[in-house]
């Protein structure tokens, strides 16, 4: 059992066995417990510190854990409607309203409760994690020569050598910066780009939180539609001219949701349009490190092959590490560069030293590409096992694309099927989907859904997660 577990198994119990004391009551001895429950001192230590977070007991040094006082507490009674005229009043001069509609990300974030199964996850499941390895190498990180230091606000210099080792070409430290994640990054980028009421051009289908970012900046996203070879030049080209943007944001390898890899001889293609129209190509490379282990060649990055600035390239370590190792990074040539720096200063200062130490740590380490190997194979084999369970249980679906890299699958549902009424028959089902609706910013041809096979235990909950699906499916059509 992991410590982990350990904590939150004694947390559970001590909290369950509470009220067997009075408040102020002493509960008993860390000794006590630890010979009681078969534990470390260390695990009673971490659970009581739990419940006391929790506001449950309080914990007095050379004392011990006492049962806590029920604060008294008067509810507030004030009046908040002035806030709508004020909020509303706020952009009621902007040329596009900055909604904040987070509904689709909170699809993909939303915890699934006890019993139902998240097809719905963005991010690895615990399992797929290198979470032994980020422990040890934050751990070490932490022990570095100044590793509480204040890091140049670029990010640490050996770790921008890293990533632009990685997108290759002509890029390098100097054209590198490290920034909070790729949500962060992507925010700092479009603030940098584009004026408020710019339109911006966006793959159609996109990642909901990109039109999220855009709406919330007060831009405009205008819809250019992809296929199985993802954006298609010619209506890029349309789209620059119709509009007079400035910026294309796309995501060429693996594209969410699609999954899309866009095909060589377009990228030539996107480069040359984004040039002729004095405009900006914002390369999304979200997840190139989760490949699967079929997968051919992968294509190198549009930042490798640009030397003009015309590519802003962004990408990150959390899809293929955690959603809280939040490290990412940002390349771009030319006075952009000093914009989107002095926009990073300005809203964040800088990425903390031991986060970027032991993202170094991290993938320095032997353990580094054991971890990619065996998230390469995983992902494959659940792939596989969720297309091939689509396949046969639920016939009726299209999937446009089957991806070699990604962790999600796109699919069409039947003409006429209501796709809120599906999600709600899903989750009665005990399924948590992303329903297709958010990641358009136009109307959709028609209704879709995201499934996800990465967040998940095993093999086995794919299988019975499509199960469940059929279910619904027969429940709809009564």
């Amino acid at each position: 059992m992991s410590e982990r577990s350990s904590v939150s198994e004694l947390a559970e119990t001590l909290r369950a066995e509470l009220n067997r004391y009075s408040p102020g009551g002493k509960l008993p001895s860390s000794r006590a417990l630890v010979e009681r429950f078969r534990v470390s001192p260390v695990t009673v230590s971490r659970a009581l510190a739990q419940l006391a977070a929790e506001g449950l007991v309080t914990t007095r040094p050379g004392a011990g854990a006492f049962r806590s006082r029920p604060a008294t507490v008067v509810p507030a009674t004030g009046d908040t409607s002035w806030q709508e005229v004020a909020l509303s009043a706020d952009g009621a001069t902007d040329a596009v309203p900055r909604t904040v509609d987070a509904s689709g990300l909170l699809a993909t974030l939303a915890a699934a409760p006890p019993g139902v199964i998240a097809f719905n996850d963005g991010y690895l499941h615990r399992s797929l994690r290198p979470e032994r390895a980020m422990a040890e190498a934050l751990a070490r990180a932490g022990r570095h020569p100044g590793a509480w230091d204040r890091p140049p606000v670029e990010g640490l210099t050996a770790l921008r050598e890293w990533f632009a080792r990685g997108i290759g070409g002509a890029v390098t430290a100097e054209g590198v910066l490290i920034t909070a994640g790729g949500q962060s990054a992507l925010t700092t980028v479009l603030r940098g780009l584009a004026p408020p009421g710019a339109p911006v051009l966006v793959e159609s289908p996109t990642y909901p939180g990109m039109l999220a970012i855009a709406r919330s900046a007060g831009l405009r996203p205008v819809p250019v539609p992809v296929d199985t070879d993802g954006v298609r030049p010619p209506l890029l080209a349309d789209a620059f001219r119709v509009t007079g943007a400035r910026l294309f944001i796309c995501q060429p390898l693996f594209q969410n949701p699609t999954g899309a890899v866009l095909a060589g001889e377009r990228r030539g293609e996107v480069l040359r349009i984004a040039r002729e129209a004095g405009a900006f190509v914002v390369e999304d490379d979200f997840v190139r490190r989760l490949v699967h282990d079929d997968a051919g060649p992968l294509p190198r990055p549009l930042a490798s092959g640009d030397p003009d600035g015309v590519v802003v390239h962004v990408c990150s370590l959390t899809k293929v590490t955690s959603p809280s190792f939040r490290v990412c990074a940002v390349a771009a040539r030319g006075p952009v560069l000093d914009r989107l720096r002095a926009i990073q200063v300005v809203e964040n200062f800088f990425v903390p030293s031991p986060l970027q130490e032991a993202a170094l740590e991290l993938v320095g380490a032997p353990a580094w590409h054991r971890h990619l190997r065996f998230v390469a194979g995983e992902l494959r084999a659940r792939r596989d096992v969720m297309a091939t369970e689509l396949a046969r249980q639920l016939p009726e679906f299209e999937m446009p694309y089957f991806p070699s890299g990604g962790y999600h699958l796109w699919l069409r549902l039947p003409d006429g099927t209501d796709e809120s009424a599906w999600a709600s028959a899903v989750l009665r089902a005990g399924v948590m989907v992303a329903p297709g609706r958010a990641y358009f910013c136009a109307e959709p041809s028609a209704s879709y859904m995201r499934l996800s096979f990465a967040g998940v235990a095993d093999l086995a909950e794919i299988t019975e997660g499509v199960r469940r699906l059929r279910q619904a499916w027969d429940e709809m059509r009564g």
